[in-house]
């Protein structure tokens, strides 16, 4: 997996409150780099939060996340947060996210989220419109 995998990255820079005493990048904080790749990511698809609640009255939450660990980062280095659409089914939305420093693949990782009610929180198909934006920015399973 390289950064071209992926249609979207978002950059920044590792914060020395990120660090843990062994000097890298404490782990937990990989999966909030990855909700920030996936911020960044709903913005440049056009549907920055809350647009998607005002527009079609729902919203995601994530259900699964997982992390393959393949390197360390460190105090201040700049890293690319790669983000893509694996997979629409009825109700969730599987990303693939990938963390690179200079090119050079550190963690791997899925999140997968659920659309659905905010009231009831109870799952419900992704809007057709909101596919289609998805699909025409990511187009899902071409890559990689």
């Amino acid at each position: 997996m390289s950064p071209p995998d992926f249609p979207f990255t978002h950059r920044l820079r590792v914060r020395w409150a990120e660090v843990d005493k062994q000097d890298i990048v404490f782990n937990g904080h990989y999966l909030t780099y990855f909700d920030v790749g996936i911020t960044e990511y709903w913005r440049a698809v056009g549907l920055p939060y809350p647009v998607t609640r005002e527009r079609w009255g729902t919203e995601q939450y994530l259900v699964k996340a997982t992390l393959e660990y393949l390197g360390p980062a460190s105090f201040d280095d700049i890293l690319d947060i790669g983000v893509r659409i694996e997979r629409i089914g009825n109700s969730s939305l599987q990303f693939r996210l990938g963390i690179f420093r200079d090119g050079e693949h550190l963690i791997g990782g899925e999140l997968t989220y659920v659309n659905a009610d905010p009231v009831t929180r109870k799952s419900v198909a992704v809007p057709p419109a909101m596919r289609e934006m998805i699909e025409a920015f990511d187009r899902p399973g071409t890559t990689g």
